[in-house]
Order: C-alpha cells, then structure tokens, then sequence
C-alpha cells in the first residue's frame, strides 16, 4: 500500500511537470509588454509574483527587475537587483534534496542556475549602471570581472572546449572606459587585447568581424603613446593609413542595444546504444549523425546495470529559439554628419554557440536521471508488475529539459564614439530595417571636454523560431 501511495504522488507530480508550458510561455504576459515597450506594466507583472524571490527562479527575477529598472533610467535600483543576482551566482551552493528530485524528474525542480553569458552579462550592466551613475572606477571593477569570471568559468571545462573563452567586448569596455580616464596606455593594451579575442575566437567562432569603431581607437592610442612600431603594425593589418586628428570636444560614447535574445524550449532525441566496453557505453543517433561515448565508471551498479539493459530511448534536451531584430543596421546623426554603428557582441551567436559546446554534457546529465529513473523502475518491478509499469508512464511523463533562461537580453551590442559640441545637444539614431527606416531623437547634455556614455535599447523583435545551430548570420 505504501510503495502505491508513493507511485500516486510520483504521478500527480509527473502530470504537473509533463502538463507545463516552457518558462517562455508562462512568462509571455510580461514579455508582451516588454516587447511593447509598456516596462512599468512587465515589472507590475514580476512584482505581482511575491514568492518569486525566494522561490528556485529568483535569480531569473532578479535579472529581469535589474534590467526592467536598468531601461527605465534607474540605475541605483538596477544595481541592488544586478547585485542580488551576482551574490546568488557566486554563492550558490547544490541543494541535494532537489538534486535528488531532479534525478527522479527533471532538472526544472532545481533553482535555476544561469548560463556562463547570462553570468557574464551581469557584470555588464553593473558597470554601466556604475558609467550612468559617473562611477568610472567601480565601472572598471565591473568590466574586469568579465574577463575574469570567464576564466574562472572555462576552468571548469576540461580541455577548455567552451568557445566563449573571453569577451571582446569586455576588453572594449575597459579601453573606453581608461580612455575616459585618459589614460591611454591603459586604453590601448585593453584595445589589443579586444582585438586578438576578435581575431581568435569572435570572427572565426562567431561571424563578428572586428568593429571599426576599435580600430579607430587602438591606433588613436597607439599614436598617442608614441607607440611607432604598433601604429605601423596595425595600420597594415587594418589597410589603412592613420592621420592623427586632435580634437577639442567631448566625446559621446553611444551603445546600442538591438533586438531580444533567444528563449529556450524543447526538443528530445531517440537514441539507440551500440556496445560498452572498459568502463564505456557507446550511444548513436542516425538522424542527428550523432556518436557519444558515455564513462559509466561513476555509477552505482544499479545505474549501470539499468543503462546496459536499455536498447532504444529518448532524451530531451534544452533548445534556444531565436527572436531576429527587426533592425540590421544603424547610424547616429548629427547635424550633417552620419557616424555608423558597429556590431560589437552578439549576444544571441555566443548562447547559440555556448549551449552546443555543453551538449555533450547535457547528454551526460540526461543518461544520468535514465539511468537512476530506469534503476528504480526495475526494482519496483521486481516486487510488483503492475508498480513497476506506473513507474515507468511516470517516468516518461517526466522526462523534460529545463526550459529556463534570462529573457530580456539584447540579441546584439553595437556602438560608436562621436564628438559632440557643449550643452544640450539633439542626437538622431536613424534604424535601418527591410521594412523601413525609423528615426528616434535622443537629448544628450554633454560637458565642455571629457566622456559620456550613453545607452539606448531598440526591443522590435521577431517570432521565436528554430534555428540551425551551425548557422552563422
């Protein structure tokens, strides 16, 4: 009587979890009215949750209210939100109660833990809520933190596979803001370095040429340094002949943050396994041309033997869906002068790339919980036919994938630097897209001599959709 009172609740939790939407789907009401540029509305929407942050998504509300208050110009309660969810990244610690659960599931019981560029990306708008704020040096501390969290996060890796082994667009960061600082040395190490992650990882592994806004400024602060034999360097290596042009306005460091990153849903595989030997299960999927070795040395002896007794199976696994900007292109004007946008992060190609990079270890993660859930459904099995057929419907039923991810993410990163004369200035960012341009008039008070920053976000997005995930834009 117990072992079926147990199988009922197994049951009653396999029909909640199978009948679930995505975590898209549930969350569609606050991000319509993201979409629609109604922010006070979307964060009505997450406030309305009182549980949510102390519930196993916190960390995704924390995101969400961090940028919500980050686009609404409130950058000291975007900072409290951005931090929360830094400290719960770095302090998140495994809860073996739903760890267990998870392996008897699926892994949405567990609290979420974000991906590497959701990690990343929190560092990002700390340090430009801190350059909104005119805190330069804690804004540098931010943008440090990049390079570093992405060490310390590749580390984990063996052999370090993750193609998103630094950030391009950190080291930006840092130049423009040593550039702020005026301290040119320093802003043209961070320049080079941008540069070489361009040219190793960004362009070959991302489809992201090096912008020329970062051309500009590497030889601008090479030639201010003196540094003769760098500035001939790369003035080969970007075919161009630089003519040093000194300038007595402030300048109006504009970034441009396009379209709505990616949502993840679903999608499963069969998978059938070809023989095992010295410790190793081989697995092949012929549709998807797929071979996996699988190490069984970690498992229990129930574990392994319930994986050596499966023939065919099904495993599901995490998707991104991509939502296209509307926008391809932009250029700032001022008065007659047009300075073009450059791409600098494509923030939907490294999620894209990074979720490839972890399949083998979402394959590993997932033969794991069959293992465990099959191990337990041959030894309910073996005390009763009919508990051990229930088992098993609940164990298909809850076999799912963790569909959870940072939702109001830009697809993209573009900016610019332009000289702009003092006081109030009227700036026109002018989108380009196939199905029309649109101009935006952007107010700006800029200081006699010095930096701004500036940031602007466009959320005109398509339908999530499937996407090859080979593909390069």
């Amino acid at each position: 009587m117990k072992l079926y009172k147990a199988l009922a609740g197994l049951s009653l939790v396999a029909v909640l979890l199978s009948s679930c939407a995505t975590y898209y789907q549930r969350t569609q009401q606050m991000q319509t009215y993201v979409q629609q540029g109604k922010l006070n509305e979307a964060q009505e929407v997450l406030l309305k949750d009182k549980k949510a942050e102390k519930g196993k998504n916190r960390v995704l509300q924390y995101f969400n209210l961090g940028w919500l208050e980050f686009a609404r110009g409130n950058y000291q309660q975007s900072l409290i939100y951005m931090e929360k969810a830094d400290l719960y990244i770095e302090d998140q610690q495994k809860n073996y109660g739903s760890e267990a659960l998870a392996l008897l599931t699926n892994p949405n019981v567990k609290a979420y833990a974000p991906e590497d560029p959701e990690k990343v990306m929190v560092n990002y708008y700390k340090a430009m809520n801190y350059l909104m704020l005119g805190n330069n040096e804690s804004a540098m501390v931010e943008a440090r933190k990049i390079t570093q969290r992405l060490y310390d996060l590749n580390d984990k890796y063996k052999n370090r596979k993750n193609r998103y082994a630094d950030d391009a667009f950190a080291h930006i960061l840092i130049g423009l803001i040593y550039d702020a600082s005026n301290d040119v040395n320093n802003a043209f190490i961070a320049y080079r370095n941008a540069v070489k992650v361009y040219d190793s990882i960004y362009t070959p592994q991302f489809g992201i040429p090096i912008p020329d806004q970062l051309k500009k400024d590497l030889l601008r602060t090479a030639y201010l340094n003196g540094f003769q034999d760098e500035l001939t360097f790369f003035s080969t290596k970007f075919n161009t002949k630089y003519k040093h042009q000194p300038q007595s306005l402030a300048n109006l460091v504009f970034l441009w943050e396009n379209g709505m990153g990616p949502v993840k849903s679903e999608w499963s595989l069969m998978f059938s396994k070809l023989n095992s030997s010295d410790g190793f299960m081989q697995f092949q999927n012929d549709e998807m041309g797929l071979a996996v070795p699988f190490n069984t040395g970690a498992l229990s002896n129930a574990d392994r033997s319930a994986l050596s007794d499966l023939s065919v199976f099904r495993v599901a696994f995490p998707k991104y869906l991509e939502r296209k900007p509307i926008y391809g292109s932009a250029n700032i004007r001022l008065g007659d002068q047009v300075f073009a946008l450059n791409k600098a992060q494509d923030c939907n190609a490294i999620l894209f790339k990074t979720m490839e990079d972890r399949m083998l270890r979402e394959f590993a993660n997932s033969l794991l919980r069959l293992a465990t859930k099959k191990a337990l459904e041959t030894a309910v099995k073996s005390k009763d036919k009919t508990a051990g057929a229930i088992l098993g419907i609940v164990n298909a039923m809850t076999e799912q994938s963790d569909t959870r991810n940072w939702q109001t993410l830009p697809y993209e990163i573009s900016y610019v630097r332009i000289p702009v004369p003092k006081g109030p200035q009227t700036i026109i960012l002018d989108l380009k897209s196939s199905q029309g341009n649109k101009e935006i008039c952007i107010d700006v008070d800029m200081p006699e001599k010095g930096q701004v920053f500036k940031s602007f976000r466009t959320l005109d997005a398509g339908p999530a959709q499937s996407r090859i995930l080979n593909q390069k834009r």
